[in-house]
């Protein structure tokens, strides 16, 4: 294996968009992953309108619409007085070859890069390799991994791409800060078989339902319903996790006499924090290791693969004799994305959901009530919403 390949840090979806984007263009891949193989669990499964159009180029989406949920609609509710107002994506037919979201857990995405992958015989997979350290010289990147038995191993390469997740080791040797804040509440996500839109009327897809003492969000797959609860963080885990508190908070959703059957259960810390610097000499920073949000808007592992396009296209001109001064621009792009389209835009639907006044609650319903039935109004909002418009906006980012 020579050192004249891109190394890639993290097996997620974007360091595999971004390997597939490269390893299209010709340009030799290794790819680092911590784990035996790739995760399979129930994260990110929304994608939103320009990422589907960016991943056509990959020939997925079929698939990928095959294996999931076209939702064209959307909608914000309230907890006791029903539709507050709901969001119709068809308004984004001339802007958009998708204009719906696409409800497909993430894993599936990364399986059919991986399969596409291996066929390339300049791609690499290293597994249960995890990357620990990088350091780098005048000629290239060198990136320590560590073995599941801590035995360590050097790899070189051209420019290193962290993808590495939240705790990104490749940010935090590269010194770069990670500033920002963490939400209170702890994020209760359960997955159930229980048909939600047979019990509700007008509901959804997908639903933020806001509530001045427990708002929730509803989010249906192609076999599952999501059900995401803010909880209290002092609630021990124990209790948050016991089946009959969770019995009862899914009751108190809708009664269901037979009971909920539950697939999947997990509970999480919620941060808003985006990294300082983007890239450091030749490695560079992508979803996770760059930005984390609340996942209200789905706006995080999209923003992430948003940053691979970006990345990658910009190293394949740099690859091909580009300036490699081109690739100080992907910092000035994408960090302005995460700041103030992604954080801006999660922060506030979190404001809306959690919103206690009852004065700024009628507010904020009243402005999306006016904006969902104003046609111009409902289209800028959906542009943003979908992110869309923040992807325009970065053509006049210098």
């Amino acid at each position: 294996m020579t050192d004249n390949r891109i190394l890639i840090a993290g097996a997620g979806p974007a360091g595999l968009v971004a390997a597939a984007a490269l390893a299209d263009a010709g340009i030799p891949v290794t790819i680092v992953e911590q784990a035996r193989d790739l995760p399979d669990d129930l994260r990110a499964s929304t994608f939103h309108p320009p990422t589907l159009d960016m991943l056509e180029r990959f020939g997925v989406v079929p698939a990928m619409i095959d294996q999931g949920l076209i939702c064209p609609t959307w909608q914000f509710r309230d907890r006791q007085a029903g539709v507050i107002a709901t969001f119709d994506l068809g308004h984004l037919k001339d802007d958009t070859a998708h204009p719906y979201r696409l409800q497909c857990e993430q894993w599936r995405l990364t399986r059919m890069l991986r399969d596409r992958l291996a066929a390339n015989p300049d791609v690499a997979f290293l597994y249960d390799a995890k990357a620990v350290d990088a350091a780098q010289d005048a000629d290239g990147v060198t990136l320590t991994i560590e073995r599941p038995d801590g035995t360590r191993e050097p790899v070189r390469g051209r420019w290193l791409i962290g993808a590495d997740g939240a705790s990104s080791a490749i940010r935090k040797s590269l010194g770069i800060g990670f500033e920002g804040e963490t939400i209170p509440e702890i994020f209760l996500t359960l997955s159930t078989t229980f048909a939600f839109h047979d019990a509700i009327d007008d509901l959804t897809n997908i639903a933020y339902i806001s509530d001045p003492e427990e708002w929730f969000v509803l989010l249906r797959t192609a076999s599952l319903w999501r059900v995401l609860f803010p909880t209290d963080p002092s609630e021990p885990e124990a209790r948050m996790m016991d089946p009959a508190r969770i019995e009862q908070r899914l009751q108190a959703v809708v009664p269901n006499p037979a009971g909920y059957e539950l697939r999947h259960r997990t509970a999480y810390r919620v941060h808003e924090r985006v990294a300082e610097r983007y890239g450091s000499g030749r490695c560079f920073l992508v979803g996770d290791a760059a930005h984390i949000n609340n996942p209200l808007g789905g706006m995080g592992m999209n923003g992430g693969v948003h940053d691979a396009f970006n990345l990658a296209d910009k190293i394949t001109q740099v690859w091909r004799g580009a300036d490699a001064s081109l690739l100080d621009r992907y910092e000035r792009q994408r960090r302005k994305v995460a700041l103030e389209t992604v954080q801006a835009t999660t922060m506030r639907n979190r404001q809306i959901l959690n919103q206690r006044d009852p004065d700024v609650r009628r507010a904020y319903h009243d402005d999306l009530r006016a904006t969902a039935a104003d046609p111009a109004r409902h289209r800028a909002f959906l542009l943003r919403s979908s992110m869309i418009q923040s992807l325009r906006d970065l053509e006049a980012v210098a």
